[in-house]
């Protein structure tokens, strides 16, 4: 199997489902839809499918044209892919909310409504200005009946649950972190494959601690295991890779394993998705002893000292599991 940037098996994903169906459709925004592998192969969807099935260069900057678009041709039952800047999402929400997320609802669950929108940009690198670091946006979208969110931590993961989403008849909201996208990255199959949507991995076994995560704090987890390892822990780490539907019997069976589970993401503390995962464990799950660490609830500033400072990192998670295995 080839190694595939994260950007390239996305979309080598949506490539490979338009060429199955002559209708489907990819609505993007200024982003190039091209991508190339480190060998110097070249996709380019524009040049492949042309317009109307992709935007292509020339078309409005209007992000709730390109989903109300996308709602449309969605509700016919086509699979379209929309392509938004995270940045943009306030302009998308009064949609999703009012419309995408219901009409499952409205129609009795008889509708198949395979609307998959990418949600791009979103990064908390402490390189650009406040306007631009956001991230833990699932949660806000989380709230809403009727939507399915993903939030791939590698490009293996990125390509299946891509697929995986234009393949589902319901609403899927793809979060697409550049913080992982920058890492190294595993093989990626050329052929076309599934990632189940709401199914965890087990990324590395252990008995004294569960540790659950998500992109893109799943950056910060791959550094501090290591470290945790070197001070004889032994922790059983998920990459939760679906937040709705969440893997709920995976991290309750690793936890009623270890009695203790740590939640590292990367959204601000209150209200975060977090919260949800601590309370529903606490619950369902007598005795656990748990912990939460997330950004604080404030802004995170472009000046690299106080990103560094802000941020869950490695030695921030080393040292939460150091004290969970305390008590």
């Amino acid at each position: 199997m080839p190694k595939k940037p994260f950007a390239y098996a996305v979309l080598e994903a949506i490539a490979q489902e338009m060429r199955k169906n002559k209708y489907m459709c990819f609505f993007y925004e200024y982003q190039s839809p091209t991508a190339v592998t480190p060998t110097g192969d070249v996709l380019d969807l524009w040049k492949e499918f042309g317009t109307p099935r992709t935007s292509g260069w020339g078309w409005a900057v209007d992000e709730a044209w390109y989903v109300g678009c996308a709602t449309g041709i969605a509700l016919t039952g086509v699979p379209v892919v929309v392509w938004i800047p995270y940045m943009a999402m306030g302009f998308v929400f009064e949609h999703i909310n009012q419309q995408i997320s219901k009409r499952h609802y409205a129609t009795g669950g008889t509708l198949n409504f395979p609307l998959v929108i990418r949600m791009d940009g979103a990064s908390r690198s402490g390189s650009t200005g406040v306007t631009h670091q956001d991230v833990g946006q699932e949660a806000m979208f989380a709230n809403m009946a009727g939507i399915k969110i993903v939030a791939p931590s590698n490009a293996y993961d990125a390509k299946g649950l891509m697929i995986a989403a234009i393949r589902d008849p319901n609403p899927v909201i793809f979060f697409d972190y550049q913080d992982v996208a920058a890492g190294s990255q595993p093989d990626v199959p050329d052929e076309a494959y599934e990632v189940p949507i709401g199914k965890a991995l087990v990324r590395q076994e252990g008995k004294d601690l569960t540790l659950v995560a998500w992109a893109p704090a799943t950056v910060d987890v791959a550094q501090a295991l290591p470290e945790i390892a070197k001070a004889g822990i032994s922790v059983e780490y998920i990459d939760l890779r679906s937040i709705k539907p969440w893997d709920s019997d995976a991290v309750y069976a690793s936890v009623r394993k270890t009695g203790k589970l740590l939640v590292v993401e990367h959204g601000n503390y209150t209200n975060s998705f977090g919260s949800h995962i601590l309370s529903e464990v606490a619950q369902n799950v007598p005795g656990v002893k748990v912990k939460k660490i997330a950004y604080p609830d404030a802004h995170v500033p472009a000046a690299k000292e106080m990103y560094e400072w802000m941020r869950p990192d490695a030695p921030k998670i080393l040292d939460a599991v150091k004290k969970m295995k305390e008590k």
